[in-house]
């Protein structure tokens, strides 16, 4: 049994020594002499002065994206195994392998349409409604 789990020890073994190797070779080799000037410190930009600072608050939508990405991206990896191996799984367990599969899909776009629906999606802001009064050339 423990012989099984001896290429995996000795694959980590050498990467915990590479990672110790390069670690002091670089404290060993690396830059000794850091200037602590204020010219040194500041931020370079391809050249130019900086227009503004560095640090932005970054709007939450941005993060709430890209949270609903890696949520649709983690429904592409359960749902690409179950692909591979549909075929064998239709032949063992009838339809209940699609109607399972097709609950997921069902869920997952359900949640997608509810967070379109929301506006998770809209970058610009939205425009308010236009009145009904507004449109009526006769008044």
């Amino acid at each position: 049994m423990a012989s099984q789990y001896l290429p995996v020890l000795m694959v980590l073994a050498i990467a915990v020594v590479t990672a110790a190797v390069l670690l002091g070779l670089a404290a060993l080799v690396g830059q000794r002499n850091r200037s602590t000037s204020a010219l040194k410190r500041e931020t370079y930009e391809s050249g130019m002065p900086l227009l503004d600072r560095g640090w932005k608050r970054i709007p939450v939508k941005f993060y709430i994206v890209a949270l609903v990405f890696v949520v649709l991206d983690v429904e592409v990896a359960f749902l690409y195994p179950w692909a591979i191996t549909y075929r064998e799984l239709l032949a063992e367990q009838a339809l209940t392998v699609l109607w399972d599969m097709l609950a997921f899909i069902a869920f997952i776009a359900f949640a997608y349409i509810y967070l379109w629906k929301q506006g998770i999606f809209d970058w610009g802001r939205r425009k308010p409604p236009r009145s009904s009064l507004s449109d009526r050339g006769d008044q």
